[in-house]
């Protein structure tokens, strides 16, 4: 089996997977973080969007060996000493989660237009969320808090 060194939220993961491992489920079973979730297996939904060495990217279309060498950034490495991110915070304030499933994926698709420092507007927003589906808010509550963070 392929060996795999990674780092992951910070902390430095090295072990086996199988090459046919998709990152998604490396992700979830292997690692045990299962804020990324797994919806359409076609890379359409973004619930499993992650970062890899930066940019956000749709896990369930990476194998887990392609993470080799690479920074992975989930969900679960947003909040900093038990605090929310200012992101996660804003999404808390608008109510812009009911279900959650989608959440995560949204919320590290924008922490990499939060790195780039620039002012998001609500069509900025929107056209970041044209590649998640949430069947839940409707999409204004997550709109106001993407603006609200990042504006």
């Amino acid at each position: 089996m392929p060996e795999v060194s990674v780092t992951v939220n910070g902390a430095l993961y090295e072990g086996t997977v199988e090459a046919r491992t998709l990152a998604s489920d490396f992700i979830r079973h292997q690692l045990g973080l299962r804020g990324t979730r797994v919806g359409c297996e076609h890379g359409v939904c973004g619930a499993c969007t992650v970062r890899v060495d930066g940019a956000a990217v749709r896990s369930c279309l990476l194998l887990a060996v392609q993470l080799d060498g690479c920074r992975l950034d989930t969900v679960e490495g947003l909040a900093a000493g038990g605090r929310l991110s200012t992101l996660q915070d804003s999404f808390h304030r608008h109510h812009a989660v009911q279900c959650g499933y989608c959440t995560a994926g949204i919320l590290m698709a924008a922490s990499e237009v939060a790195d780039t420092g620039e002012p998001v507007t609500a069509d900025d927003a929107r056209h970041l969320l044209s590649g998640h589906i949430c069947r839940c808010t409707g999409y204004a509550p997550i709109v106001e808090a993407i603006v609200e963070a990042l504006g």
